[in-house]
């Protein structure tokens, strides 16, 4: 989710700087809300359980591809399934450019040897030079993002109205990661909301999904009247909605806090064994939002680039946050 939201704002920047290209975003369904509203952009979904699955699949999605009349292919996400297709076209004649990962320069900064702690080039970054090698400068110095969504019926009758008051603020907090490696302790983070929720100005909405994590949430929830559990009651489109009114979102190193750079939320993530240095730092948001683990306590920080990766003894690294730190961070918003 994080990957492709970080296109987003590359996405839009190319398309206002370059009005006469039309751009076919190819990708799997849930996704589409993200590009909605964009001018010059269709979303094309993949079918990857039928229609597109296997290597079969693939030459079908070639096939329906092929007949958009696509000049340039951007692999933006340069995986096996998207190399086979971005190799067809190229072999029909058509220019092709990908995006390098940077897999050494992100091994260099995770090794735990002769580790080089300087940050890569962000995933931005990146796919901004891929464009460039289709003939497309991009500048991303001055970001557009969309206006703010009206709120439907539905969802007010979930958050409350739009304050009114500038002296209410509207906090999101996404607390899961795909990885625990990336997640805040459960004890603190309850730490975190609860002092939050004694300010009566804060509303604070909790998002997730999936039972295991509304179970989580309703937790951080319960008994605290500005404290909103809207996981499992709302679509996608409905949460973008909401996001992009929030004042701050604090986020884990994951997808929620790439949702929220693209909307133009401001974004406050917590790092364990990942690190912002790694290219995955928040869109266009200061590096001091990015509240990072104690790497004199923990030298070996940063110890994966997604947090797959475990280090014995590593497993306490994010207590280093400590919650009141995170509440001021918060505060100063």
């Amino acid at each position: 989710m994080g990957d492709v939201a970080m296109t987003v704002p590359v996405i839009t920047a190319l398309v206002e700087q370059h009005p006469d290209v039309k751009v076919t975003i190819v990708s799997r369904p849930f996704f589409k809300p993200f590009f909605d509203g964009i001018p010059n952009v269709v979303f094309f979904a993949v079918d990857l359980k039928q229609r597109h699955k296997g290597f079969t699949g693939l030459l079908r999605l070639y096939s329906d591809l092929k007949k958009l009349g696509i000049d340039a292919v951007a692999d933006l996400h340069n995986v096996l399934r998207s190399q086979i297709v971005r190799t067809l076209f190229a072999l029909s004649g058509k220019k092709v450019a990908f995006t390098d990962k940077g897999r050494t320069d992100k091994k260099a900064l995770t090794r735990a040897e002769n580790k080089i702690f300087e940050p890569v080039k962000t995933m931005v970054q990146r796919h901004v030079e891929t464009f460039k090698k289709l003939g497309f400068d991009v500048d991303l110095s001055h970001p557009k993002f969309p206006p703010k969504s009206d709120l439907s019926a539905e969802i007010l009758a979930i958050t409350g109205e739009i304050p009114a008051s500038v002296g209410t603020r509207w906090i999101g907090i996404a607390p899961f990661a795909q990885y625990d490696s990336k997640v805040y302790p459960q004890d603190l983070m309850q730490e975190v909301i609860d002092g939050l929720a004694l300010e009566p100005n804060n509303k604070i909405f909790l998002f997730g999904g999936g039972a295991k994590e509304i179970e989580i949430l309703n937790s951080f929830a319960n008994g605290k009247q500005n404290v909103v559990n809207v996981a499992g009651k709302l679509k996608l489109p409905q949460e973008l909605d909401l996001i992009s009114h929030l004042n701050v979102m604090l986020s884990m190193d994951s997808g929620n806090a790439h949702i929220a750079a693209m909307l133009g939320t401001s974004v406050i993530t917590l790092w364990g064994a990942t690190h912002p240095f790694a290219g995955f730092a928040p869109f266009h948001q200061p590096l001091e939002n990015c509240l990072v683990s104690d790497r004199e306590k923990f030298p070996l920080l940063p110890t994966s680039v997604y947090g797959n990766k475990k280090v014995e003894g590593y497993e306490g690294a994010m207590r280093t946050i400590k919650p009141a730190e995170i509440i001021a961070k918060i505060n100063s918003f």
